[in-house]
């Protein structure tokens, strides 16, 4: 933490005879120290530091990070435990990999094999991803479906992000928003939502397939009645009205705002019928 706090003073510069990576092993170290200051305040904003904004790493380095960042002590480490510390190894390993992906998605470095675990890592995080708690009062934020989905976000801009990638990012945020457990209360909705107004917006895929995914979200209504049931009309519902208003105006003529229109009506249960 000092050495951290004496980085940050400095403006994230390197003293001389110092090298980034005798810190960022250490920052790897402790990425999920459940102290919010260490692992918030002083690894992810030198993460962020270091990476999109100065670019102090070069590519050799980026690729040595991301591999240790998607293995099983990292975005994987206890995958599928709930409630304990070990989300914050996970949910704080998945930020600096949206940062790595970003920076390939302007300038590609990776190569195909890289490319292609990227890919199985982040889309398998966030399927087996089961502990969704937001804020914690103690350790601070957790956030693992929104800092998965700014991951998420980068990835489908990728320029190797083919169709395939698109419908299977879909179906991941299709299986948060029902994840039969959280409803969500801390803007989750908003970091999601980013992800498929960029696949509107940049026409990533064709329209119709997005409407398609669009209605199929609205499924859980005819499910029995239950608590999870009733968190996938209330996720999908919230999601449904932020991607309304993020889209701006909206035309009925058009395919998707049709379906988002339809979407939210079929699944919120105090809609006057006119």
């Amino acid at each position: 933490m000092t050495d951290l706090q004496r980085i940050e003073k400095e403006q994230y510069q390197l003293r001389e005879g110092e090298c980034y990576q005798d810190f960022l092993t250490l920052m790897l170290q402790f990425i999920g120290d459940p102290q919010p200051e260490l692992r918030g305040d002083l690894i992810c904003t030198t993460f962020y530091e270091w990476i999109p904004e100065e670019g102090r790493l070069t590519e050799t380095e980026l690729r040595s990070l991301l591999a240790v960042l998607t293995d099983e002590q990292h975005l994987f480490y206890h995958i599928g435990s709930e409630s304990d510390e070990s989300v914050f190894t996970r949910a704080f390993s998945v930020l600096p990999i949206g940062l790595i992906v970003g920076c390939h998605r302007k300038q590609p470095f990776l190569d195909d094999a890289e490319s292609q675990h990227l890919k199985h890592s982040l889309l398998r995080y966030y399927k087996e991803e089961k502990d969704l708690r937001g804020y914690l009062p103690v350790e601070g934020w957790a956030h693992s479906a929104a800092h998965g989905a700014d991951a998420l976000l980068e990835l489908v801009q990728c320029p190797e992000s083919d169709a395939a990638v698109q419908l299977g990012v879909l179906a991941a945020i299709q299986g948060m928003l029902h994840n039969g457990q959280q409803t969500f209360i801390e803007e989750e909705d908003e970091r999601i939502v980013s992800i498929v107004d960029t696949m509107m917006d940049k026409g990533l895929l064709p329209q119709q397939e997005i409407a398609n995914w669009i209605s199929g979200l609205t499924h859980c209504v005819d499910w029995p009645r239950s608590r999870g049931q009733m968190i996938a009309r209330v996720n999908s519902k919230n999601f449904f009205r932020s991607l309304y208003l993020r889209r701006g105006q909206i035309s009925r003529g058009n395919v998707l705002d049709a379906a988002i229109l339809a979407g939210e009506a079929k699944l919120n249960r105090f809609a006057i019928e006119k």
